[in-house]
């Protein structure tokens, strides 16, 4: 496994296991037991997930078992769209589920509050405040490191221009139909890592022509060769599956480089599709 240092030196793993859509707590401790036996020592989750709870509970009983202290494991949550303005409110709420004393990374995960329309002009401000509560969560030791996701360029230059704790992480849609070619710059240019969710285009992109012939020639996956074109950027990826084979399949992206003909071939699927959500509409 690998690591990036962040922006206030928190070491963040690059690769993580994602748990949208993992739900039920035997399906949840056995995702995390793969994982942890392949070596994933960070684990990503959000209060709209509602598995907060399992996760804590399962890495209660696994981290023993694998020989590991809480120290050892990153663990990421985000601020329900719910609970946009009441960021404290929100994230101990995800502490107490999750149960483990901190959070590694706790994100904002959307831009708007949920019930407002994206237009609507009191979304700066309660981003605002969301971020002002997390900056002192931050400073109390409940939160090592902050920051945002689905977070377009212009959200992210409103927060810039106004926080006191810069966000260390900046979660998006990425792959290469959506490459964030713009987002990527503005990261690089103010020190955020960014981090890509749906590394697999949602699956979509796992039966793409270009990247099954590069998989077949290089004896890799699918999903090794997408996950090594984000890892090979810099962009960290937190593939999620609940089937201990592809879990460990997908840990296997530091051993191999892809070439730089082959890195342009992926670069030049970008067609800007999204098979997510659009943040782009919110104000």
């Amino acid at each position: 496994m690998e690591s990036v240092t962040l922006n206030n030196g928190v070491e963040m793993p690059t690769l993580g296991l994602g748990t949208f859509k993992v739900k039920g707590y035997e399906v949840v401790r056995r995702a995390l037991d793969a994982a942890l036996g392949q070596g994933y020592r960070s684990f990503d989750t959000a209060a709209v997930y509602q598995n907060e709870a399992d996760i804590g509970r399962a890495l209660k009983e696994l981290l023993p078992a694998h020989g590991l202290s809480r120290g050892e494991v990153f663990i990421t949550s985000k601020l329900a769209p719910a609970d946009q303005g009441a960021a404290e409110e929100g994230c101990r709420r995800s502490l107490a589920a999750l149960d483990c004393g901190y959070l590694d990374l706790y994100l904002v995960h959307w831009p708007g509050r949920q019930g407002w329309r994206s237009e609507d002009p009191r979304n700066p401000e309660c981003r605002r405040r969301s971020w002002e509560a997390m900056e002192r969560l931050h400073r109390d030791g409940k939160l090592r490191a902050i920051g945002v996701s689905n977070y377009t360029g212009g959200h992210l230059r409103e927060l810039l221009a106004h926080c006191r704790v810069r966000p260390a992480v900046l979660q998006v849609e990425c792959h290469p139909r959506l490459a964030q070619s713009e987002l990527r710059a503005l990261c690089a240019e103010s020190g955020l890592h960014l981090q890509a969710y749906s590394s697999l285009g949602s699956g979509r992109l796992l039966e793409e022509p270009v990247v099954r012939a590069l998989a077949e020639r290089l004896g890799r996956t699918p999903a090794q060769v997408l996950l090594r074109w984000a890892l090979q950027q810099g962009v960290g990826v937190i593939p999620k599956s609940t089937d201990p084979r592809r879990i460990a399949q997908n840990a296997r992206v530091f051993d191999f480089r892809l070439a730089e003909g082959d890195m342009r071939a992926l670069s030049g699927l970008h067609s800007g599709t999204r098979y997510c959500w659009d943040p782009s509409t919110v104000v």
